[in-house]
């Protein structure tokens, strides 16, 4: 099957489909990494009014079968992440609403799926978010509002403290009181600022080292208290050495897109879980990798995973914050999704050229699980670009 497809130079060239799809299925044996597959919220575009400056309406069916197909492969679920475009065109309102609905669903599942599920301070206005009182009190308000509906608790990072270039003392009162008063242990968030430009200087130091020495020793006043820490810093070198200091018990959750594969096999003596959004749109590939790991086949392993980090390194590629497209995008390729509309209208933020290399590089990881399906939908969104078979 052949499709002709605009190149990175904005040429056309034909394309002919090579990959094998990979058949989504149950693990056969215990999982030794815990792995959390970041969801992305499907839209609703026949009730969505104002998509620039209403609030999303979500096609909840789709939305929440999108996550038991993750279940369904055995992966966890971070849940009202970054990945459901927590503000950027998902408010808390709604992310509310998707982790209750998502924790009534996870309840029932027969797998028992873990779900971790983000709090932040999205719901108040920058503006009013000037002291750490401040910042903690509208914390304690999502937090309390996702434990009464039964998730884990992962505390986002919040654009609030470098708004106001917070000083680790700040962030350490802050962080205090949520990490020891949360009913059960935490997941901390630590994402860099190509993931969000807002972030710049988390943890009050644009200096990595200072910050890693910063929340290694918050951490370390009350380890029980914490599961572990999502690191998204893209640098495989500090996420190996971070873990090392972490205490025992807390885990080291990689938000690596780029280097996930190596981390999560780890180095003989230490290892990474896994929070990460690239597991949504590859977690066929993920979930078996995953399996092979636990039954100690690692050239199972890296045959899996190894065709998967391109196409993550693509989805990924700067500006990092708009990898979301490509997520929603694979889902509809492969069918979790009717359409190719996001919240915001977010499926903008990314080209076509972007679209036909993530195209490319799916089929070559076996990730389009119906290719008559995928390239019918990939020649429409080529049509939309003036691109004719």
């Amino acid at each position: 099957m052949t499709i002709i497809l605009p190149n990175r130079h904005g040429q056309l060239e034909g394309y002919t489909l090579t990959g094998t799809p990979l058949v989504a299925r149950a693990p056969r044996v215990a999982l030794t990494r815990t792995a959390f597959a970041a969801a992305h919220v499907v839209s609703d575009p026949l009730a969505e009014r104002n998509p620039w400056d209403g609030r999303p309406a979500v096609d909840w069916d789709a939305t929440l079968n999108f996550r038991q197909g993750l279940w369904d492969q055995g992966l966890g679920l971070a849940e009202a992440m970054d990945t459901a475009q927590r503000g950027m065109g998902v408010d808390w309102e709604t992310a509310l609403e998707l982790i209750q609905r998502t924790m009534v669903a996870a309840k029932a599942h027969p797998l028992s799926p873990r779900v971790a599920c983000g709090a932040g301070t999205d719901h108040v206005p920058l503006s009013a978010l000037n002291t750490a009182r401040e910042i903690l009190s509208a914390y304690e308000h999502q937090a309390e509002a996702i434990e009464a509906a039964g998730g884990q608790l992962i505390l986002m990072a919040s654009r609030a403290f470098p708004a106001i270039n917070a000083e680790p003392d700040t962030y350490h009162d802050v962080y205090r009181a949520l990490i020891d008063g949360a009913a059960e242990p935490v997941i901390l968030h630590w994402l860099g600022d190509m993931f969000d430009p807002a972030l710049t200087g988390y943890w009050g130091s644009t200096d990595v080292d200072q910050a890693s020495d910063f929340v290694l020793s918050l951490i370390a006043e009350n380890p029980g208290k914490v599961d572990g820490i999502k690191i998204s810093l893209l640098d495989q070198a500090h996420e190996e050495a971070f873990r090392k200091r972490l205490p025992d018990g807390v885990r080291l959750y990689t938000g690596d897109d780029f280097n996930y594969a190596d981390l999560i096999a780890g180095d003989g003596s230490r290892y990474s879980h896994a929070l990460l959004g690239i597991f949504a749109a590859i977690a066929p590939a993920a979930a078996q990798a995953l399996e092979a790991l636990a039954q100690n086949d690692m050239d199972r392993y890296h045959a899996l995973f190894v065709p998967t980090v391109p196409l993550s390194r693509e989805i990924f590629r700067a500006p990092t914050q708009f990898y979301k497209a490509g997520i929603a995008y694979l889902a509809w390729l492969n069918g979790a999704q009717s359409h190719f509309i996001m919240p915001g209208g977010f499926q903008s933020s990314r080209d076509i050229c972007h679209y036909a290399e993530v195209f490319r590089l799916a089929d070559q990881a076996g990730l389009l699980s119906d290719p008559d399906r995928a390239t019918a939908r990939m020649t429409t969104l080529l049509k939309l670009h003036g691109v004719d078979q």
